[in-house]
């Protein structure tokens, strides 16, 4: 995979010519230690744990004001961190609104553009996505009356961590009503072909929907052009809202205008919502989409999170996380060849999310002996160690130092000493 050796000098010479390199000081990190994990939860940066204190702020000083008088008004924050979240998606401001969760505003969307009607009543998905998506189509179906077994079409995938496109678009015809994908797979860090995948889909008649949780903030997106007819995401992995932080929902602008599937109080026109009447009249934005009072303290962090994927830019921000996980697996190759790791991920960098999925039969105690020398990395049952070097906060020499610092644990069978079972979080 590489040609010459890597050595220290190499990687400190590639920090000293990362554009990215000064953003590591925006975070706070811990001396000596390498937080591989920023694919589950990222680290609070200095101007996320601000903008969450100005709101702590605007609550103290202007009571119920804080609503609009606040320096950063909560009545219209959910649409202002929309703004801020549609160029890193592709999108137009008015397709995208922050609220909600993953699994919320999923099942919003699926009682809005789920309508089986004659025999188009199915749904495409796959076998590897994460378990709650997978639930949720379920549960949708359910309410329509439907069987699960006969409407959800799930994908199979090969070798149990990727997908086929070819596979995906073979299942397409005119029994089916919805599709619902990952962006990137959790498991493996497969990105699919998004563009390819939604015009197939369209020309079957079939609505569009992708899960962004491991390709947002990750890398560019360009959904409105693609035609993605919507999308939704997590916002506390790559974005660093903070645990629990609130999700994000995109709408191509084609459908903005209808009544949501499950309507809420904030699912009004702000000059009507106090108006108080029994009769909707919807946002003609994505604002529509979202149901009760927004979650303020939790959406905060990303006003001034954000700020810095701006400044960063996405292309830089992915240009930078290929190189790291490329150099993940040169070092890999380089110095453990001979511990029994696979590689899960694709090695295409056009194929490759934002993390590596290295497979061991001992991953579950590897992961521990990593912790215990201070590299967080991410375990997931039964065989799969996940490692992911955020281009905003980890260095090229922090990649060495972990690659190196598990040769050691191999070399000196480090892991042997705890148990290969998985903790109660994973």
């Amino acid at each position: 995979m590489t040609k010459s050796k890597i050595t220290r000098e190499t990687v400190r010479e590639l920090d000293q010519n990362d554009p990215l390199h000064a953003f590591k000081d925006e975070f706070y990190t811990k001396e000596k230690s390498y937080y591989m994990d920023g694919n589950s939860l990222g680290l609070l940066s200095k101007r996320a744990e601000q903008s969450l204190l100005t709101s702590l702020n605007d609550w103290k000083t202007y009571g119920i004001d804080g609503w609009t008088e606040g320096i950063e008004p909560w009545f219209y924050m959910s649409e202002k961190i929309g703004e801020m979240t549609a160029p890193l998606i592709g999108a137009k401001p008015h397709e995208v609104i922050n609220t909600g969760s993953i699994t919320a505003n999923l099942h919003q969307l699926l009682a809005s553009f789920y309508k089986p009607t004659g025999k188009r009543t199915k749904i495409i998905a796959d076998v590897l996505n994460f378990p709650s998506d997978i639930y949720a189509l379920k549960s949708q179906i359910a309410l329509q009356g439907l069987n699960a077994s006969e409407q959800l079409i799930q994908v199979e995938s090969e070798d149990g961590y990727t997908l086929s496109e070819d596979h995906i678009i073979e299942q397409m015809n005119e029994e089916v009503a919805l599709l619902l994908l990952p962006s990137v797979l959790y498991r493996s860090g497969q990105l699919l072909d998004i563009k390819r995948i939604t015009r197939a889909a369209h020309e079957h008649g079939i609505v569009v929907g992708f899960d962004l949780a491991h390709s947002i903030g990750a890398l560019p997106h360009q959904l409105n052009d693609w035609g993605v007819d919507f999308a939704v995401w997590c916002t506390y992995k790559y974005l660093n809202s903070g645990p629990g932080g609130v999700g994000g929902l995109y709408v191509n602008e084609k459908h903005l205008g209808q009544k949501p599937g499950l309507a809420g109080w904030f699912s009004s026109k702000k000059e009507k919502q106090f108006d108080m009447e029994h009769e909707l009249t919807p946002s003609e934005t994505a604002s529509a989409y979202q149901m009760g009072t927004p979650h303020i303290l939790s959406s905060a962090p990303l006003l001034g999170s954000l700020e810095i994927f701006h400044e960063a830019g996405m292309e830089q921000i992915r240009e930078k996380s290929l190189a790291l996980t490329r150099l993940m697996m040169n070092l890999l190759h380089q110095e453990l060849p001979d511990f029994g790791f696979q590689v899960a991920n694709p090695l295409e960098d056009g194929r490759r999310g934002g993390h590596i999925s290295l497979l061991h039969p001992e991953a579950a105690s590897i992961c521990k002996a990593l912790k215990n020398e201070n590299v967080i990395p991410d375990f997931r049952s039964p065989n799969v160690i996940r490692l992911a070097p955020i281009a905003l906060y980890i260095s090229f020499e922090d990649v060495y130092d972990v690659m190196f610092l598990l040769k050691d644990i191999m070399q000196n069978e480090k892991h042997k000493q705890f148990k290969n079972e998985r903790g109660i979080i994973a």
